[in-house]
């Protein structure tokens, strides 16, 4: 049997997982028994797996997400106010594809970005493409981007990406060069593409936080009416995870 020669095409073919599995077979006598379209089939799955493993590892990867947080992790007690039928049917990805936007809002140390980065998980298994930014760190980069000439290239960037986060949303003061290049974004997106912002920032104080109110009216009338609201209520967990004693008075 000429298996060396087979083994070589499926390693040009980059069928990697296919070869490993074959040779697997190969070597242990109890797939001997196993009908041939069982042992084909068994082949095939583990070279689907392995592709779909080094999807997700890419989707992750492009994404840089905060936390390495997942569905399974996600704390839903009714104590911290999820609907959690609405978080599991939002896991799906569906929103993604219909372009609409979540808004996670919440005091600071909630939960926020664990549960954002919860649901990019999910989005990235769906093979969706994901982009995590810290907004203050994003402006920063887009100010750069202004410097050198490649802002038309990375807003191109935005643009093609099926779900962008803003984490720590309107946190601090915007100008309204930034407010502009907030708009310009969430312009190219609307209606094309997925967006999620998590804020401890109420929503009815956001309008407040743009100098300009016509460009305030133009990114919330973007971002929030076609938007699922989740919002968690409790206590700071990184107080509560806190590994030093509470005190007693």
């Amino acid at each position: 049997m000429l298996t060396q020669p087979l083994l070589d095409k499926l390693s040009r073919l980059r069928l990697t997982a296919f070869r490993a599995a074959l040779e697997e077979q190969l070597h242990n006598p109890q797939y001997a028994a196993l009908p041939f379209e069982d042992r084909l089939g068994i082949l095939i799955d583990r070279e689907c797996t392995h592709r779909d493993d080094k999807r997700l590892e890419r989707r992750l990867k492009t994404a840089r997400l905060r936390l390495p947080a997942t569905i399974e992790d996600l704390d839903m007690s009714a104590s911290r106010g999820l609907d959690r039928s609405l978080v599991l049917h939002l896991t799906q990805g569906e929103w993604i594809a219909q372009h609409l936007n979540i808004l996670v809002l919440g005091p600071t140390g909630v939960g926020k970005t664990f549960l954002t980065c919860a649901l990019a998980h999910s989005a990235c298994r769906y093979d969706f493409t994901v982009r995590y930014y810290r907004t203050s760190r994003l402006l920063h980069q887009i100010s750069l981007a202004h410097a050198d000439g490649s802002y038309p290239k990375l807003l191109g960037t935005f643009a093609r990406t099926q779900l962008l986060i803003f984490d720590d949303w309107l946190r601090d003061p915007l100008t309204r060069s930034q407010s502009q290049d907030l708009l310009e974004i969430l312009d190219d997106r609307y209606g094309r593409s997925a967006t999620l912002v998590a804020t401890q920032v109420p929503v009815s104080e956001w309008h407040a936080r743009f100098p300009d109110p016509t460009i305030a009216d133009a990114i919330l009338d973007r971002l929030v009416h076609n938007a699922y609201r989740l919002t968690l209520r409790g206590e700071s967990r990184r107080k509560t995870d806190s590994p030093l004693p509470m005190p007693t008075t």
